[in-house]
């Protein structure tokens, strides 16, 4: 399968017309909702793993609570890897 770095690797960012243009700017403008998307997740994990820890009478809830919170930074540094991934590639096509 061919992949959109390769695919893109010999154009010329002066070459690309308004609808490529356009079409890298809708994919940056995903790139950044998907990593909100991902701080949000993280964001819901810490607010969920602290309520049960609040809460949290019994061993199973705070176990849970315990994992919740171990997940969150997990998912925050997924999204901004990735994040920083799909950066890289557009960068050539960005002229930056």
């Amino acid at each position: 399968m061919l992949d959109a770095h390769t695919a893109y690797a010999d154009l010329d960012p002066a070459e690309l017309t308004l609808r490529d243009r356009l079409a890298v700017d809708r994919t940056v403008l995903a790139n950044e909702r998907t990593l909100l998307a991902h701080v949000r997740t993280a964001l819901g994990l810490l607010g969920a793993g602290g309520a049960l820890l609040y809460v949290g009478d019994s061993a199973v809830l705070v176990g849970v609570a315990l994992v919740l919170l171990l997940l969150a930074p997990l998912a925050l540094g997924a999204g901004v890897s990735r994040f920083v991934a799909v950066r890289r590639r557009l960068r050539p096509l960005l002229g930056r």
